[in-house]
This record gives C-alpha cells, structure tokens and sequence, in this order.
C-alpha cells in the first residue's frame, strides 16, 4: 500500500519539476482599473468586430478611448500606461513606449459621445475615440475593485485560516512544554480558575465517556467524538471560517459587470471559496502525515492530529463544492462550452474525488475495510491534487499547490528512510493461547526505541508485505538488542499470520520485517510526584515499557510509581509473563486485577513454565481436588466490541480438556508465589473509587496514564476530570496512550 503512496508522490514531483516554469499569482490590485475602462468601453461602444479580441492593441480610437477614461479616473496613471504593454503582450502585439501620449492627443481631437454619432448603435463599430457615460466609470470602477480586491484578499483570508492554525498549535506548545521544562510551577496551578479550564473545558470528552469508543448512528453512520477542547478548537475554526467567507463580499445594486447583485456576491463567493480551499491543502496533508513535525514541537498525540485533519479535509471539501456549484450556476447558460475547457474539466474531476474521499472515508468503512479504505484513499488524494493542479495552474495558483506536494513527498521519502535504517531482520513470530502474536525484532544499536511509543511493522510476504499496522513496543527483558511487540489478532496481517502459526510446529516461525518508527513522545507523567499507570487487556506494553524507563530514571527519586493492569482471566497473565517478572527488583507498586477469575481455559499453557507442576498436581491432597470440582469455571462470552476485535473466521487451536482437579488452583498458586511483588485482585476495578482513592494517597502531583479497551480509557479520563479539584489541591494529570484513528 506504501508503494501506491511511493508512486503517487514520484508522480507529483514529475508534475512539480515541470511546471516549474509557471508564474506564481501576482497580485491583480492596480490592473482592475484598466480593466474597469475596457469593460466599460465593451458594454458602450464597438471599435472592431467581436471576434477580433486583439481590437484594443491595434486600433488607434479603441486606444485612444483606454486613453481617456484612464485619465478621467486619474488613479495610479503611470501603472496603467505601462500595464498596456503588458496586456499587450498576451495577443503578441508590441504598442509603442508613448502609446498613451499619442491616443490621448488623438482623443482630445476626435473624441466624440454617443449623442454626438448620427443613428449611434453599439455593435456597429465606429471610426472615431469614444467619450463613455462618466456616470457609469465610477461604478465600473467600484465593481472592478470589489472584485479583483476580492481575489487579492482571498489569499489573506486563506492565510487567516492557517493562522489560527498557527494560533492553536503554539498555544498548544506552550501548554505542554511548560509541563516538562517547568513541571514545579505547573504543579502549584491549583487555582480555582485553571481547575475550571482542565476540569470542563482542556481534560474532558465532549459528553460524559464518550471520547475513545465508537458512537453509532442509523448503524452505519459510526463516527468518533473528539475531546471537549479539540471540539472547541474544530468549532472555533469553522466560525473563523465562515466569518472570512461572509466579510466583504457585498456587491453593487444592479453590478454591471455581472449583470446583477446577486451573480456578482455568488462570483465573489466561489472565487474566495476556491482560493481558500487550495491553501488548506498543505495543512490537511501534513497533519494526516506520520512524520509530522508538529507531533514533536506541539507534543500532541497522532490521533489528535488525525481529528483536526478529517475536519480540516472537511471544510476543504465544503469549500471546493461551493466553489464548484457556484461557478456551475454562473456559467449555466453556457455549460457545456466550458466543461470541455481543460481546467474546468479537472475541476470536476479533483471535486468528484474530494466527494469519493468523504463518502469512503466513513468509520464504518475505514473500520471494516481498512486496507481498502488506504488504497482508495491514497489513490483519489492523488487524483485530487492533479485535478487541482490542472485546474488552477494557468490563474497562478499552482504555487499554493506546491506545498502541499512537498508536505506528502517529504513524509513518503521519511518513511523509506526510517525502513531503510531499520532494516529487514528476521523475527521470531509465536502465536500465543490468547489470540496474541508476540514478534521478537533484533534491531541495530543506533536504532534508538522511546518507551510508550510505536511503531509500524511490515511482515515481508508476497500477499502483504506493503501492509504496515502500529503497535507499541517494550525492549525484550532477554536482550536488549531487539524490541518486542505483540498484536492482537484481528483481521487483515495479524488472520493472516495466525491461520499459518496455528498449525506451524510450536506455533512459531521467522519472518522477515522491517518496522518504521518509533513514532510518538513519551508523556510527561515522569514529572508527576506520582504516576499511576492502567492498563487493560493489550493495552500493558507501552505502560510497561514507559513506567519501567521512569522507574529505571528516578531509582533514587521519592516519587512513587504504580502499575495497574485489569485482565479477564489468569491465561492473561501468560504472554507478559517475563515483563512481570522483571518488576520484581523495581520500585513499581503493580496490581493486576483478574475480572474472570474463574475461567480456566489455557490456564495449562503455564506448564510449559513450571517446572515440576505435573508432580505437583499429582501430589495434591483429595480436599484441594474436591474444592476444585466445585468451582464454576465456565468461560463467559465475550462483550461485543471484543468479539468484534478478534477474528470469528479462523482456525482456532483445540482448547485443552478440563480436568475437574486442582492442577489449576495449583498453577494459580505458583503465579502468585513467582509473582509475589504483585498484587492480584479478583473482580474488576471501580473507576470511580480508585482515581480519588490514588489522588488521596499520592505525595504530590498526580498523573494518570491509560491504555486498554476504549471505555475503560473513557472512563479514567471522565473521573480525572472530575477529582481535578481536589481537597488536598493535588494537580492531577491526565494522559492516554491509545490511539484511535481508524
């Protein structure tokens, strides 16, 4: 799928290197009173025959006329005398250095009004310099300037919109390098007034727990919904937007130039409309980017980033089809004439594929059918920046598309780099009882890794190898020359690798790949006097990978770590067992929370652990395995979005036979004596008791940091917000590692 990517910018630098040579916009200020005076004079007087369009660089009393009224507005004169030559030019005609002064002579002489011409008829050409109703040049004029001023300032407009971008991200760049280059004065705003702003406005979502999980409409209309203050931001930006549409785009009554009020406000609006969508390319690009810069200066997260691109791409689009219909409307009469015009003809083609790019783009459709969805995706972006290149290059605006070519060859060239100091090692891919691909990566020593963050991994096969999927990351407890990842079994690569594992001897195999990142900061919970780190289900490596990189830090530091991980059963436990063990000589404070105790389906993959457990579980007294046939140990089923997020089509691996023994209480015993650092609590964790519980006994400051499923998530982040006053005036942070962008 990159390679589609690859190709697309290679073809676009194609493009850019060969148009190099195309003027840029200039800007069209001091010429609208020249062409005030020929349009006044087209409307009032004939000179030549009306084909011939070359008739006011070669006939001496349509110069003349130019001549005149030129004088008669008396503003900017020698701009205006010295555009002629450059008008001229156009229609290959060369007019003399003192035209102006000749045709103004001339014109004194001869000029005559139309009063003053027996059986005067506008079409028919007449022999002498016309004198054009006086009345009329000033509004002529007017109109000129509110339309060409309208093309001018449209580039400010466009730009305004960058600049609350602009606005946004550096006050989104303060914020969070204040927290990690002053975090002693961020800790002491406890204030009644910041507590207000993160409490309703910077920590929560927009409705209650609604942030990280899907939200439903009319079942196939699934969409997300940002956090209250990205929501804030969008909303802000789409007044801007239209308070820059509205302002100054009033006409004259009756506008002669285009026949009416009404047909000149719908130009101004589609000329604005059409401007300020091609300068919110470059943006819409970079933020959708993986190498977005802004990710590190702004210290904002990629799903954040993706939120404001989908908007942006948005507004974009809204912009491009009101600039679309509107110049469909104008130009009704004579449609078809112009839809042959090339540039018209990309126009529709760069607007059908904004359209298709909304329609495919649906969560339920990017959810679903994701690899789909990029191709798709990356295909009609291409087609939408070449149509908007055909179409706008010969206007002079084809140098605001160049950005954002820059913006996508840049990250394309990025990522092959990034694969290409990788490499492509061979990794140890075990397909483990849970449903998790544990791939162990060598990497190179200079190949540097960021706890909590992630990474893309390609698996080199013929049938996907362009595929990438991001995953986080801990560096392997057994050598610190390779990373692991582990990764759910979904669809896609992870059914792919799972169907060929499940029958391969020991579930394992090697596999070529190659990873491109890391990608992401780590958050700035490592200033916080305490840092509380939760965790559910596959969401336990990048905590882990963070919490021990702080601990490993800060070993003689008086801050307190803690680990919290809420699992569904005890064969949870078993493809993070070596990560759990290496806690033992830390300072973190783990509790791992067992929410179906009772379930022991692949408990007996920890035989492959324990040595001697078979003698022991032979050993075991009749009252152990009396106590064990008791036990409820039926395996519940499981939630909707967890079906969902596991593959229902797959060769599943035949579930060991339960023996009604205590070989499983056993298991459990000896997971607790080997884990005895940790804490393990059956049943599930309330949130809304352990976030005041934490805050009330950390010795300071307080971060919160969440990865697992999307409600959890939503729920630590609803009753953060909801402790951020505290009795104690504890500043309590807020920080989530999940990413939800697809």
């Amino acid at each position: 799928m990159q390679n589609l990517g690859y190709f697309a910018c290679i073809l676009l630098g194609f493009f850019s290197i060969a148009s190099a040579s195309l003027e840029p916009y200039k800007k069209l200020g001091k010429k609208r009173i020249f062409y005030a005076c020929t349009n006044q004079i087209t409307s009032e007087v004939s000179f030549c025959p009306p084909m011939e369009r070359s008739c006011q660089c070669e006939n001496k009393n349509y110069m003349a006329t130019i001549a005149g009224c030129l004088r008669d507005v008396n503003e900017e004169l020698d701009f205006t005398k010295n555009f002629m030559h450059e008008n001229c030019v156009y229609y290959n005609i060369t007019v003399a250095d003192n035209w102006y002064d000749t045709s103004i002579k001339l014109y004194d002489e001869k000029a005559k009004s139309a009063g003053e011409i027996p059986n005067f008829n506008m079409s028919v050409p007449i022999d002498v310099p016309f004198k054009l109703n006086k009345s009329m040049t000033g509004i002529y004029q007017e109109s000129f300037k509110r339309f060409y001023d309208n093309y001018d300032d449209s580039i400010y407009y466009g730009a305004g919109m960058l600049g609350y971008w602009l606005l946004v991200l550096i006050l989104g760049a303060i914020f969070n390098w204040t927290k990690i280059l002053f975090p002693n004065f961020t800790k002491r705003m406890t204030n009644p007034v910041v507590n207000w702003w993160r409490e309703y406005v910077s920590m929560p979502a927009t409705f209650r727990m609604k942030k990280s999980q899907e939200q439903n409409f009319l079942r196939y209309f699934g969409f997300l919904i940002p956090s209250r203050f990205e929501s804030l931001v969008i909303f802000l930006f789409y007044c801007v937007t239209i308070w820059l549409h509205a302002m100054n785009s009033k006409a004259l009554p009756g506008d002669p130039v285009f026949g009416g009020k009404y047909d000149a406000e719908l130009r101004y609006v589609s000329d604005r409309t059409g401007i300020t969508a091609t300068l919110m390319m470059p943006l819409v690009f970079l933020y959708a980017g993986r190498n977005n810069f802004l990710q590190w200066l702004v210290q904002w997260d990629y799903s954040t980033f993706m939120a404001y691109h989908r908007h942006t791409a948005r507004v974009m689009f809204a912009l491009a089809v009101i600039h679309s219909v509107g110049y469909t409307i104008l130009v009704k009469d004579y449609y078809a004439e112009d839809a042959a015009e090339t540039y018209f003809f990309w126009g529709i083609i760069a607007t059908t594929a904004g359209g298709l790019i909304m329609i495919q783009g649906l969560f339920y459709l990017r959810r679903r059918w994701y690899e789909i969805f990029l191709f798709l995706h990356i295909v009609l972006a291409a087609i939408w920046v070449v149509g908007v290149w055909v179409h706008v290059r010969d206007f002079g605006f084809i140098w605001l598309v160049y950005p954002a070519i820059a913006v996508w060859c840049f990250d394309r060239v990025v990522r092959i780099g990034r694969l290409i100091v990788f490499g492509f090692p061979h990794a140890d891919v075990t397909l483990l009882a849970d449903e998790t691909l544990k791939v162990v990566v060598p990497k190179l020593s200079y190949w540097h890794s960021i706890p909590g963050r992630h990474a893309f991994i390609h698996f080199i096969k013929p049938t996907y190898f362009w595929q990438s999927h991001p995953f986080t990351f801990t560096e392997s407890v057994d050598n610190k020359d390779s990373i692991v990842l582990y990764c759910k079994v979904k669809g896609g690569v992870t059914h792919s690798l799972y169907q060929s594992l499940a029958k391969a001897p020991g579930r394992t195999c090697k596999i070529r790949v190659s990873c491109e990142g890391p990608y992401g900061e780590p958050t700035p919970a490592r200033y916080a006097d305490t840092a509380v780190f939760i965790a559910g289900g596959n969401g336990i490596p990048g905590l882990y990978s963070e919490v021990v990189d702080i601990a490993e830090r800060t070993q003689n530091s008086d801050n307190k770590l803690k680990l919290t991980w809420v699992v569904r059963e005890w064969r949870s436990l078993y493809w993070f067992y070596e990560e759990l063990l290496q806690l033992k000589n830390t300072k973190i404070e783990t509790t791992v929370y067992i929410s179906q105790p009772k379930s022991y389906t692949f408990i007996d993959e920890f035989n492959n652990r324990f040595a001697g457990l078979k003698r022991l579980s032979m050993d075991g007294s009749d009252d152990l395995k009396a106590d064990s046939s008791k036990e409820d140990v039926k395996v519940e089923e499981s939630s909707a979005s967890e079906k969902q997020s596991s593959t229902d089509e797959m060769v599943r691996i035949d579930e060991p036979v339960r023996e009604d023994d205590g070989s499983y209480h056993r298991i459990i015993d000896i997971i607790k004596s080997e884990l005895s650092h940790i804490t393990f609590i059956e049943g599930r964790p309330s949130i809304e008791e352990l976030i005041p519980q934490e805050i009330h006994e950390s010795n300071g400051s307080i971060a919160f940091v969440t990865c697992g499923h999307p409600a959890m998530v939503d729920q630590v982040r609803y009753y953060c917000a909801k402790n951020v006053s505290n009795k104690e005036r504890k500043r309590v942070y807020f920080y989530e590692q999940i990413q939800v962008w697809a």
